[in-house]
């Protein structure tokens, strides 16, 4: 009998074998058709990993982001700190965050973005969305609960954060856990991995860019760091990730406008830093005590 690995890594290759041969045929013949179908892909919703569960004395809450609901909680009291997951993710893939955080005096709140966890589809329908509707979900439970004192993003999560904040949402400190550095690198690995034409990629990118208001070269935390304003930043990356790269973000550190804090670990991978205890306590250090807001972020070894 096949065992389940080795048959899911067939299907696999099957599949982008088929990918690859409709994208020729539409680098060809019809490059429009072939971008859509990409874009649709690519802002495919990816299945849920496995996540812990969630801490207990949460308040459920819900807003209204476009035309469906976005859902969440919040723990604790204090000044406000939201935790923004990733792509294909959840919020309660940072729940490890959650109880020393509010014991340190803060109030937590985590969210599902549109089409993911318990929240509903956004206008690109179900079990679709993208980076843009991330930021529109962050700033409706903004405007739900108050100003940040932090946010906490995960991979993907980063880039709507800054976005946030650039569009005028003030953030008192930020931490981007393995953070996804630009739309267009990750374009390319796709490209490149189901055989993406020139002709077709071109349209995929302007298709992106009208569904989400942004040419694909914008969305890059390089660019929104320029206007970031100069508040303390933690970010830490493992060596050794392969969804997003560790130099990456060794870059974003050095560019920052102010403060910056780099942590390097090995052997977490992409996920598995959300859950490490020595990065939970090097974040929570960097958070810092509410009684005490003026002081830099904590520099973590």
């Amino acid at each position: 009998m096949t065992n389940e690995t080795s048959w899911k890594s067939t299907s696999v290759r099957a599949k982008i074998s088929m990918l690859r041969s409709l994208f020729g045929l539409s680098e060809r013949m019809a490059p429009a058709l072939g971008g859509r179908h990409a874009t649709r892909l690519w802002l495919t919703v990816p299945p849920m990993p496995p996540v812990p569960p969630e801490p207990e004395g949460g308040e459920p809450f819900a807003v209204r982001v476009g035309g469906g609901t976005v859902r969440g909680a919040s723990f604790g009291s204090g000044p406000l700190v939201y935790l923004m997951h990733g792509w294909g993710g959840v919020g309660g893939q940072l729940s490890a965050l959650v109880d020393p955080l509010r014991r340190a005096g803060f109030r937590v709140v985590m969210f599902d973005a549109p089409s993911h966890g318990r929240s509903d589809p956004g206008a690109c329908g179900p079990g679709r969305t993208h980076g843009v509707e991330f930021a529109a979900a962050l700033t409706a439970v903004m405007s739900r609960f108050g100003q940040a004192d932090t946010v906490i993003a995960h991979s993907m999560g980063a880039v709507p954060s800054l976005m946030v904040n650039r569009d005028g949402r003030p953030v008192g400190r930020f931490v981007l856990l393995a953070p996804m550095r630009d739309l267009s690198t990750h374009l390319d690995r796709f490209a490149a991995q189901v055989g993406i034409g020139r002709r077709t990629r071109l349209a995929m990118d302007e298709r992106i860019a009208r569904l989400t208001g942004h040419p694909v070269a914008a969305i890059d935390v390089r660019l929104l760091a320029r206007d970031a304003a100069p508040v303390p930043l933690l970010v830490v990356h493992d060596r050794g990730d392969r969804e997003t790269w560790h130099a990456h973000t060794v870059e974003l550190a050095e560019s920052w406008p102010g403060p910056a804090t780099m942590v390097s670990t090995e052997g977490l991978g992409h996920r598995r830093l959300l859950i490490d205890p020595a990065v939970v306590r090097q974040v929570v250090e960097f958070v810092g005590v509410p009684a005490d807001r003026s002081r830099p972020g904590v520099i973590a070894a």
